[in-house]
């Protein structure tokens, strides 16, 4: 019984973790906060990868990628994975690349749960000393 009672209480404790976790689907949204498209998180290997799950445009969802390079040159952005190779250091997910659909360029990224609320992923494209921060919430 007592060896029970300890299972459910473990258990319990390993909710909250999950659900903190950067995978999952998150909304990307515009300047003024309208939602432009839903990004799937999620792992292959070891590591962390993202890709457009859906946009929200209808008239937008059948566009491709005619300014990227390489392997995505002239694929559909919807289905795209645009976020590569990021694994787990400490609290962020850093050495992986994103691509921004719209220009065609590659940064270097990470990502990182704000720390008041797990239902917001902050996602940095850099180069150099140059970055962006935008702010995901999770889709529900």
């Amino acid at each position: 019984m007592r060896a029970a009672i300890y299972f459910i209480l473990f258990m319990s404790m390993m909710i909250p973790a999950q659900a903190q976790e950067v995978i999952g689907k998150w909304e990307n949204t515009n300047e003024e906060g309208k939602v432009n498209s839903i990004i799937k998180i999620y792992e292959k290997g070891d590591k962390i990868y993202g890709k457009v799950d859906r946009i929200m445009k209808e008239e937008d969802r059948d566009r491709i990628c005619t300014k990227c390079e390489g392997d995505l040159k002239d694929e559909p952005i919807e289905g795209m994975e645009l976020m590569k190779g990021l694994k787990k250091e400490g609290d962020e997910y850093v050495g992986g690349t994103i691509v921004d659909p719209k220009t065609g360029k590659e940064y270097r990224c990470k990502i990182w749960l704000d720390d008041e609320d797990p239902d917001v992923l902050k996602v940095r494209g850099y180069i150099s000393f140059f970055y962006k921060t935008k702010t995901w919430r999770r889709a529900e």
